[in-house]
């Protein structure tokens, strides 16, 4: 699920590289040719019919569900933009699950988001800090819950919280550089508040690692969380331009809960991940990630 996404567009590759078998929901033919054109076997159903995705996940080891749908930039802060994602996250997440019961599945890989952590400043945060609760977060608290499930049922239910994705196929990568080369530059809350980022690539490559973890909860973010202040000059330097406007700052906060998981600290440590799945990023942080963006992204 989500195979051709953000994450998934890169994860498919990584998957097949280290040599698995890998069947992919298709929605489309173009889809279907994008999965057979990275070695993956598409397959036809419904994310919300378990009895379909029972069919499909039959003689699998793993299920990995990364479907999402998230709105576009211009439409972030507006509820109903991301009633999609939240049934995709909430209803979709339990089909998967059910059918991974049924069909005898014993890994799933969940994918949710570092953003529901609370604000702690510069203070680092684990996956022992609680989540928070707000209206956006509910989605990716049911798809966790959903997870965590299937381990209580005997499978392993592994859930990664990436952080905010950046790079080839992220479609507000595109959205982001055009404006840095336009000399505008993007700070969502205080200039000093930390942003946890994952580049796409490095995302992928943790998905394939997360085949091989206990079941339980990692952080998947880049070794080197930049402050909002650091990350636009990281994007500006990508690019060589100089940003003449920045914003919106602090001014984004009045946009309360809409906008709060952009807009808080979060100063993410991936410690876990690395030590149990062996995994690293090849970007160590957005400023090596977005030069290697913004010289393949025009």
């Amino acid at each position: 699920m989500g195979a051709t996404g953000a994450i998934g567009g890169h994860a498919i590759p990584a998957l097949v590289a280290e040599g698995h078998t890998v069947s992919a929901l298709a929605r489309s033919p173009e889809k279907s040719a994008e999965l057979t054109a990275h070695g993956a076997t598409p397959v036809h159903a419904s994310l919300f019919d378990s009895l379909a995705l029972a069919q499909a996940f039959s003689g699998h080891d793993a299920v990995i569900n990364l479907a999402t749908a998230i709105p576009p930039m211009s439409r972030f802060i507006l509820r109903q933009a991301w009633r999609d994602n939240d049934r995709i996250r909430a209803d979709g997440s339990a089909a998967v699950i059910d059918a991974a019961i049924a069909a005898d599945v014993g890994r799933v890989v969940q994918e949710s988001v570092s953003m529901l952590y609370p604000d702690r400043g510069s203070e680092w945060i684990d996956e022992d800090v609680p989540t928070d609760l707000f209206p956006m977060a509910r989605g990716n608290l049911a798809a966790e819950a959903n997870a965590n499930r299937f381990s209580a049922a005997g499978g392993t239910g592994v859930v990664l919280r990436f952080g905010w994705f950046y790079g080839p196929g992220a479609r507000h990568s595109e959205q982001i550089l055009s404006l840095a080369r336009r000399h505008i530059g993007v700070v969502l809350g205080p200039p000093d508040g930390y942003l946890s980022s994952i580049h796409v690539g490095d995302g992928g490559a943790a998905v394939a690692a997360a085949l091989n973890v206990p079941p339980g909860t990692f952080n998947v973010v880049d070794d080197e969380p930049l402050t909002k202040r650091e990350y636009a000059a990281a994007l500006a330097a990508a690019v060589g331009k100089r940003a003449w406007i920045s914003g919106p700052g602090r001014a984004a906060l009045f946009f309360g809960d809409r906008l709060t998981s952009l807009t808080r600290s979060l100063r993410v440590s991936n410690a876990r991940f690395r030590k149990t799945a062996r995994w690293y990023p090849r970007h160590p942080s957005a400023r090596e990630g977005w030069t290697a963006t913004a010289a393949v992204v025009q």
